[in-house]
């Protein structure tokens, strides 16, 4: 077996004990907590995932094209200057977030652990993202599997034993123990890589250039993440937060799916994307995107069938007739994770060539979309309305990008896309 198909193997071997980590956490939480609960831990994850962006600015999405593209001996550099960066921006943003316990989104008990998480894990969230785009996918994975697997593992165990701990504060707890391990993982990684350039003077036209392209990045993902961060809020205020504790669950299950891809496909095609077209290699390109194509959906084909069969046994197993009544939410919410899914092949297809503002477009018509359309559905459908919403959202973003795609590159990179790989 080859090194790389190796390395595919151990990555993708990893990502799936993490994925499995990830569903016995949220499977015994949805048995050991109340629903409303599970939906509250719902809600602060969400909230840190969607603050993680003002926090990184989307610069990777710069720092990532100009690593590919120069020596190895400029990249302390460049990631210095990335770093004052994001001390900046960690002065400006993490202050105004105060707003969200001022309005009482979350209560203010949970203040602390959610600075002290959000920090971690979009510290973690830039390692992760450099590992990957200098091609160290396996540390990557180590580092996710600290991240998002071992403590939940670990908090999931000592729970089943102990029921006194059986509370939302010891899962955070020991989330932020997880994610300062991966932390302290990723940085004795980059410094086992020597890299060179560090003493460089700070870069401020680097940083001013990178954010002119990142900014617009930023605030399309804001768009697009938005739309996975208000449906929850939406969801509890039109069903209650009860009802959220079993959207949350079946969010989490479907978004195993994004996680799989992210593990055995994305990881390794877009970097091989984006050095194909940086060399002008028409075949490879083309044989990188087939794979990339394929893949996705085989992937996304067996993960439906699996989970189709799957589930209900699973939700008998909690003992709790509350998320077996609520099973109908299923197979919307897995509708929406596969149209995601599949829209990520012309997505990393127009990113790698640098075709930037179909994404951008695309990205920011997700909220003009999604919010009126929630809305007309909440007056008839209440209890559908924010699945509905997010399913037109998403097929009118796959069209987008696919048609983006088809119309701005040029044939010979994708024709014909259906052909054999050999």
């Amino acid at each position: 077996m080859e090194v790389s198909h190796f390395a595919r193997f151990v990555n993708i071997g990893l990502r799936g004990v993490t994925l499995v980590s990830k569903f016995v956490l949220i499977f015994f939480l949805a048995g050991f907590l109340e629903p409303k609960d599970l939906g509250l831990y719902g809600l602060i994850t969400v909230t840190i995932a969607y603050a993680i962006y003002p926090l990184g600015f989307d610069f990777y999405t710069y720092t990532t094209r100009e690593l590919l593209n120069c020596e190895r001996s400029e990249w302390g550099g460049l990631l210095k200057d990335q770093a004052i960066l994001h001390l900046a921006l960690y002065a400006v943003v993490l202050p105004l977030l105060l707003i969200v316990f001022s309005l009482e989104l979350l209560p203010w008990y949970l203040a602390g652990w959610f600075f002290v998480l959000l920090v971690l894990e979009h510290l973690n969230q830039e390692m992760m993202r450099l590992l990957i785009a200098i091609s160290e996918q396996l540390t990557a994975s180590w580092v996710l599997f600290l991240r998002s697997g071992c403590w939940a593992l670990g908090i999931t165990a000592w729970m089943f034993f102990d029921s006194s701990i059986r509370s939302l504060e010891s899962v955070l707890a020991a989330w932020a123990l997880g994610s300062m391990l991966a932390l302290i993982l990723s940085i004795y990684r980059l410094k086992c890589l020597n890299l060179s350039g560090w003493s460089k003077n700070i870069n401020w036209s680097w940083i001013v250039k990178g954010l002119t392209v990142a900014v617009p990045f930023l605030v399309a993902t804001l768009a697009i993440r938005a739309v996975f961060t208000i449906d929850r809020y939406w969801f509890e205020a039109l069903q209650g937060l009860e009802l959220l504790g079993a959207y949350v669950l079946f969010m989490s299950i479907s978004n195993t799916l994004m996680s799989f891809l992210d593990a055995g496909v994305f990881s390794f095609s877009y970097p091989s994307l984006i050095a194909a077209h940086n060399r002008g290699d028409v075949r490879q390109f083309r044989v990188c995107l087939r794979r990339l194509f394929w893949q996705t959906m085989g992937l996304t084909a067996a993960f439906v069938v699996v989970a189709w069969f799957v589930i209900e046994p699973l939700l008998s197993m909690l003992d709790k007739p509350f998320y077996i009544e609520q099973l109908f939410l299923f197979p919307w919410v897995l509708t929406v994770m596969v149209l995601y899914a599949i829209g990520m092949v012309p997505h990393y297809a127009l990113y790698a060539q640098g075709l930037d503002k179909p994404i951008i477009y695309s990205h920011l018509s997700t909220v003009i979309v999604f919010v009126p359309t929630t809305w007309l559905f909440s007056l008839q459908l209440p209890d559908k309305a924010v699945l509905l919403g997010m399913m037109v959202t998403l097929v009118i973003l796959l069209l987008w990008k696919t048609w983006a795609f088809y119309r701005l590159t040029p044939r010979r990179y994708y024709s014909p896309l259906t052909a054999n790989l050999h």
